[in-house]
């Protein structure tokens, strides 16, 4: 039976580590999730859980503690945020290349520069093509139901994959809110216990893990962590629905809300959705056909059923709370743009650019996207396709 109780969503991860016990914990602190390590250390001090904590100098240590850690047949996770994520960046292809089912709990904060500890994505964004698995958290629940599934997940033998559960730094990181628990044995018993395969401990048959590869095996071994990735949409969608029979909340690679006969759509991820739900709510009050699409799974992205959710819509915006510095859109707008393209009757679709360093976004500036979307359906002209909303300019913004 679930427990009621009020987390903040660093409270949560820590509350979901503690339950499923890892072998491993390496971590190094940065703002805002300072706080997962922490909690967990208390668990550790107050011999609530058998796992060895490991305190290291910096976060390119920590990846490389649980690099060791996994590759000897250890659970291993670690936390992490901003630039303590980028300074794994060398670490996280590693990982990933060696098929490594690591669990990072990134809580998404602006990176530096210049120096800003609010939230956007540009952290996790700037790390979405290292080949890691990335799953998106709108409120604490989400962040404490995504970290129960992405074990299993990650350790599936036709994934074995590194997985990334990312959650907005203060606004669900720290914010206190009711969440549902479940309880210790049923955590355990869901989540179940790592069997890998081959590890350098199992003396039957050793093995070198990241090797030096050569031309003749590198692309190979390339395609073949392209094919796991592939392969972790169906697992994500299993577990999710083991998860709902076992615990009643249901999750898919992403939420859908009111498109049903929706004319204007806005895509988005994180916790900007609450706000967005309620300007949609206001906004069909009104009498206008609106929606919301929240995508909870960014890699892998689910393109054909994101472009299949679209097809009846006629304008969308797509809102990135990161820039790509590509001249053209942020990360979430390329790929929503790509997996849109083979529609016979694409909707016409703008990029905004919002929320960063941490950049309020309320119901008003959301209703703003909306209106435009209604102005793009009318006239039948996008417009300009790569907006910015909510900076402070002696130029008229478009929205």
């Amino acid at each position: 039976m679930s427990i009621r109780e009020r987390l903040s969503g660093n409270e949560a991860v820590a509350y979901a580590m503690r339950q499923i016990d890892p072998d491993v914990f390496a971590a190094f602190p940065i703002t805002p999730s300072t706080e997962i390590p922490q909690y967990f250390a208390q668990y550790v001090a107050d011999g609530k859980v058998n796992t060895e904590f490991v305190t290291v100098e910096s976060e390119h240590s920590s990846m490389s503690a649980c690099i060791g850690a996994e590759a000897a047949g250890a659970r291993a996770v670690t936390a992490t945020s901003s630039c303590g994520l980028a300074l794994m960046y060398e670490m996280l292809y590693v990982a990933a290349s060696s098929r490594l089912p690591i669990t990072l709990a990134c809580v998404n904060r602006a990176l530096t520069g210049p120096i800003n500890i609010n939230n956007d994505h540009s952290d996790s964004m700037g790390a979405r093509d290292t080949g890691w698995i990335q799953i998106y958290a709108e409120n604490n629940q989400e962040a404490y139901d995504n970290y129960l599934q992405a074990m299993r997940i990650a350790e599936d033998p036709k994934v074995r994959l590194p997985i990334m559960i990312c959650q907005d730094g203060f606004i669900t990181s720290h914010a206190v809110e009711n969440i549902l628990l479940e309880e210790d044995e049923a955590v355990k018993k869901f989540v179940g216990e790592y069997h890998p395969e081959n590890y350098l401990l199992k003396h039957e048959n050793p093995l070198a893990v990241g090797p030096y590869d050569v031309c003749p095996y590198y692309m190979e071994h390339k395609v073949q962590q392209a094919e796991a990735m592939k392969n972790a949409k169906q697992v994500i969608l299993r577990v999710a629905e083991d998860f709902e029979k076992t615990f009643g909340r249901a999750y898919g690679f992403f939420e859908e809300y009111r498109m049903e006969d929706a004319e204007a759509a806005v895509v988005l991820i994180g916790s900007t959705a609450g706000t967005a739900k309620a300007c949609v709510d206001r906004m069909r009050e009104q009498g206008h056909k609106v929606g919301l699409i929240k995508l909870r799974v960014f890699r892998p992205f689910p393109g054909e059923e994101l472009a299949a959710a679209l097809s009846h819509v006629k304008a969308v915006a797509v809102m990135d709370k990161s820039e790509s510095f590509s001249s053209c859109g942020g990360p979430v707008f390329a790929e929503t743009c790509a997996a849109c393209y083979a529609l016979e009757n694409r909707p016409l679709m703008i990029d905004v650019v919002y929320g960063l360093g941490g950049r309020d976004c309320t119901v008003q500036n959301v209703e703003r996207v909306f209106l435009h979307l209604m102005d793009i359906i009318r006239t039948g002209k996008a417009g300009p396709r790569y907006i910015h909303m909510g900076q402070r300019s002696l130029e008229e913004e478009v929205l």
